[in-house]
């Protein structure tokens, strides 16, 4: 098949952990051609999408890891399967691309479904779920975020379209900081802000749950270096091999019939003790330390379910 990844560039990635580069070595394993552009080189032109980007082979050599071709405009319509992999913020650029990609469908296969990408945004879905949620709000104004942290005590404080553990908060029941600090986010942005109850079991770590199509292939742990209270491997957290339980199985029961319908093929929740937190349906991680820790082939599992579906 000819496969396109819309990323970041590609130049500064980490080999052994990025998911996107493990997506692509797989790609090539299985004798699929791979094509690279970042979304700036993403247009409608026309009546056509197109990209400008390069032919793309990969190795695993930190420097070296990926071989490019020069730079040409090619028609995405061309392609069998497009992969949606930039990084949030999920703001309107990103959004943008989710609009232009989905003019796509049916004849390419884009990857996560840009539509639901767009209306799954990690912070919003788990609203559908509040059995399996910690107590949460969403709001601008202070007065709401200020009454939810008198109600709980102890609490995180996020942008809502955030990501990476970037702009996390927690603020307990002797923190003064709440009115600085929402200053400060409304001072730069328009956007809402998401407040939870703390939960104290994220001391232990905060679990990211790994689904392909919908059913969940495993999970690692995500422990928080001392005295930091994200987990996040972007900000020192520590991956860990882990098991799923019950409550995650459970959790994915749940939400993977859901995911798989609205084709959200590569997808990874958060789980904090027994709360679901998240649901990443942008550009989630964590499968190089997955496979790590339990010897599987992630990135094969899910180019399976790619292929069963380009048939």
């Amino acid at each position: 098949m000819k496969i396109a990844f819309q990323m970041d560039p590609i130049g500064p990635v980490n080999i052994n952990a990025d998911s996107t580069f493990r997506l692509a070595e797989e790609a090539q394993e299985r004798g699929h051609e791979l094509f690279y552009y970042t979304p700036d080189n993403l247009s409608f032109q026309e009546g056509r999408i197109m990209a400008r980007g390069q032919s793309l082979r990969v190795k695993r050599v930190q420097g070296e890891h990926a071989e490019l071709s020069e730079m040409r405009l090619v028609d995405l319509a061309d392609m069998d399967v497009v992969w949606l992999r930039q990084d949030p913020p999920f703001d309107m650029h990103y959004i943008t691309t989710t609009h232009l990609l989905g003019r796509l469908s049916p004849d390419t296969l884009v990857v996560n479904d840009p539509f639901w990408v767009r209306n799954f945004p990690e912070k919003l879905l788990v609203l559908d779920f509040p059995q399996l949620t910690p107590p949460t709000t969403i709001a601008r104004d202070l007065a709401t975020i200020r009454e939810f942290k008198e109600r709980h005590g102890d609490v995180i404080l996020k942008p809502l379209y955030g990501n990476g553990g970037a702009g996390v908060f927690r603020l307990d029941q002797n923190d003064r900081n709440l009115s600085s600090l929402h200053e400060l986010f409304t001072g730069f942005s328009r956007e809402p802000l998401i407040v939870q109850k703390y939960l104290p079991a994220v001391t232990a770590g905060d679990k990211r749950v790994i689904l392909v199509d919908g059913e969940p292939v495993g999970a690692i742990n995500r422990v928080p270096a001392k005295g930091e209270v994200r987990s996040n491997m972007h900000v020192g957290g520590r991956p860990e091999k882990v098991a799923l339980t019950e409550r995650d199985r459970e959790i994915c029961a749940a939400i993977g019939p859901i995911l798989k319908e609205k084709g959200q093929i590569f997808v990874g929740i958060d789980v904090i003790g027994e709360w679901l937190t998240e649901i990443n349906v942008t550009s989630p991680t964590g499968i190089q330390e997955l496979e790590r820790f339990d010897g599987v082939n992630i990135a094969g599992k899910i180019w399976q379910a790619i292929e069963a579906r380009v048939g």
